[in-house]
């Protein structure tokens, strides 16, 4: 299905996989960016679940991120409901990251700060490459967590954002994509973390009820601005706004 720009360019003709991923790119330094997807009445989940929101143009743009990305940062509570499983890319796409000197997989990093994780899941025990978990100082890991996964602790009675991209960034994982959750975001959003915004904007009208894309404790407004608009053939938009 055919993704256009229509800002700031408009009318383009539709993008390829090539011209997508150039819009979007890696930055220059360390980058933190967020991605969801939203109803047009701002419901972050439809029937409970974020993949009723995705038609197959987002899901494009969603695996693009991914490949552009050095890790991919998700709440833990997002990972058990939306059931994760371990982060592959098609070939086409290991092969892009090989030629531009980045490891074939992006890094799973998963923010709990309980550590009310399971060992099984997949997401860890199928990962081509060790995640990390980001937790508090003195939360009990379950048995088994640690042969599957590298757990870093910052933070005393909550898990230290800042302090865990400090972390992360040097291992190396500069370019932070975030999936969520709301609570996430919202902290990511209180703690002054978050350098951009992709959003895709669903054409339904999901009713009263779901939560909204953000949670949490209130915090300052931020300006972000526009960077670019794209729209699908299925109706959604996609828009990217950047530091």
């Amino acid at each position: 299905m055919s993704i256009r720009r229509i800002w700031p360019a408009p009318a383009s003709p539709p993008l390829d996989d090539a011209e997508l991923t150039a819009l979007y790119g890696r930055a220059e330094g360390p980058h933190l960016r967020v991605n969801f997807v939203a109803s047009l009445d701002g419901a972050v989940t439809l029937q409970g679940y974020s993949a009723g929101l995705s038609g197959e143009p987002d899901k494009r743009v969603f695996g693009l991120l991914r490949m552009l990305c050095d890790g991919l940062v998700v709440a833990a509570g997002t990972l058990r409901h939306e059931g994760y499983r371990a982060v592959r890319l098609s070939e086409p796409r290991r092969a892009w990251r090989r030629e531009h000197g980045l490891a074939e997989y992006p890094t799973l990093v998963v923010v709990s700060g309980s550590l009310g994780l399971d060992p099984a899941q997949a997401a860890f025990a199928g990962a081509p490459v060790r995640p990390v978990v980001l937790t508090r100082v003195d939360a009990q890991a379950p048995p088994g967590l640690a042969e599957v996964a590298e757990v870093v602790r910052c933070g005393d009675d909550r898990v230290d954002l800042a302090a865990g991209l400090a972390e992360l960034r040097r291992r190396g994982l500069d370019q932070l994509l975030c999936e969520g959750g709301p609570h996430l975001f919202g902290a990511l959003t209180a703690a002054d973390l978050v350098d951009e915004v992709c959003l895709t904007v669903a054409p339904l009208l999901a009713g009263a009820g779901p939560g909204r894309i953000t949670a949490g404790e209130p915090s300052p407004p931020r300006d972000l601005p526009l960077r670019h608009v794209l729209a699908a053939g299925d109706g959604s938009l996609m828009l990217r706004y950047t530091r």
